[in-house]
């Protein structure tokens, strides 16, 4: 079960793990074996150019479903012509390779599905396993089950997840480090918890839920804010405060959280346990989240200080529409009110669309809340924009039906 930090056991957290407020993305021990991935991280996933062209002026934010595919159409269509080339196995090129599985089911269209296909055969479906134990290298094992699980039972093909089924084994059988969390940054419970849930769909293994269950219980233990209802990054930041004084939650951080709690929650059975945690959880957040939701329809890099981001974040904007509009396809959630939030934020995000396609104010790779230009555009966020069409679409054939 997920568990609650005590105020005292947070003190004495904060005491004994906070950092230097410099900038990384992995801690010290970690950043010899990750000098490679790093490397391809920064030089494949996205750009900024100067002159990205005009933005798009023929796109509809009416919830229907015509208007939504169309869009996901045009933006998947020139991030598959763009990033094609540059696939790989890093985490970064992950949440877009779920967001083309997304897109192919919603539009139709199997190129997104067969060009994952193709690129996870070409990888003879490996993952990267430089850093084991850490939760980024595991992210890749989400589309692979996704792939493994879409085949009818008899159908399906284990040497699509033998390597992902052996690498979480060894990750089920490691003693905790009683010095240092598991997934110690609340990015990790996007990349690993959903790809050991759906190991638990494919073999019916308890033990999968059991740990993810536990290591998620650890994070939120040491990184959740009861009172905010939000996560912090990592435990650099739970001291650390905004501008205007307010508390430093990084908005793709409790985006990546928001979109691991609908990646759980769409496999969890409805009769496990810990469920009611999780949707316990997943309430408070879209709460929080939809509370502080912007004029635009979108949220700021750093949550709580809008005024000090000039543009909106829009890889963390696209998970908070994914996971209200799941909320309310799911029945998790009110329509009534949330279903505002869900066009405001589908309008907003709509207005960083470029003519060619590019989807724009995507915070580059970071572990905190930044600065960024308008045409900046990665895979990470097109993969949420995906994901968050995928759902609305839903919302929108659910909408029309109940006319």
């Amino acid at each position: 079960m997920i568990q609650r930090r005590t105020t005292a056991s947070a003190l004495c957290f904060c005491l004994a793990l906070i950092l230097p407020t410099t900038s990384y993305l992995e801690p010290v021990s970690a950043q010899q074996a990750a000098i490679a991935s790093a490397a391809v991280d920064r030089e494949a996933p996205g750009d900024a150019p100067d002159a990205p062209g005009p933005i798009a002026h023929d796109l509809s934010p009416d919830l229907k479903s015509a208007n939504i595919r169309a869009v996901m159409k045009k933006v998947a269509d020139w991030q598959l012509a763009t990033a094609e080339s540059n696939f790989n196995r890093q985490w970064t090129f992950a949440a877009l390779y779920d967001g083309l599985f997304a897109a192919s089911a919603t539009t139709g269209d199997p190129r997104y599905r067969d060009a994952v296909l193709r690129f996870a055969e070409q990888q003879h479906w490996q993952l990267t396993e430089t850093r084991f134990p850490h939760a980024d290298d595991m992210a890749l094992g989400q589309v692979y089950l996704d792939l493994y699980l879409s085949d009818p039972p008899a159908m399906r093909k284990p040497e699509r997840i033998a390597d992902t089924h052996a690498i979480l084994d060894r990750l089920v059988d490691r003693p905790d480090d009683p010095n240092k969390d598991l997934w110690w940054w609340c990015d990790a419970l996007f990349m690993a918890p959903p790809v050991l849930a759906r190991m638990y769909v494919a073999t019916g293994d308890r033990k999968y839920l059991a740990t993810m269950d536990r290591e998620w219980g650890i994070t939120t233990q040491h990184l959740y804010d009861p009172a905010e209802k939000l996560y912090f990054r990592d435990s650099r930041f739970l001291t650390q405060k905004q501008a205007n004084g307010r508390k430093l939650f990084w908005a793709r951080g409790n985006g990546w959280v928001l979109g691991a709690l609908v990646k759980v929650l769409e496999v969890l059975p409805a009769d496990d346990p810990s469920r009611p945690e999780y949707i316990r959880q997943f309430r408070e957040m879209c709460a929080a989240i939809a509370a502080i939701q912007g004029k635009d329809g979108l949220w700021r890099s750093g949550l709580l200080d809008p005024n000090a981001y000039d543009l909106p974040e829009i890889s963390g904007s696209s998970f908070f529409v994914y996971a209200m509009a799941y909320g309310i396809n799911e029945h998790i959630l009110d329509r009534n009110h949330f279903q505002p939030v869900v066009a405001r934020g589908w309008k907003g995000i709509l207005s960083h669309v470029y003519a060619d396609g590019r989807l724009g104010s995507i915070q580059p790779i970071d572990g905190q809340p930044g600065k960024f230009k308008p045409s900046a555009s990665y895979v990470y966020g097109v993969g949420g924009f995906l994901l968050a069409g995928s759902e609305v679409d839903r919302l929108a054939k659910a909408k029309h039906l109940s006319r």
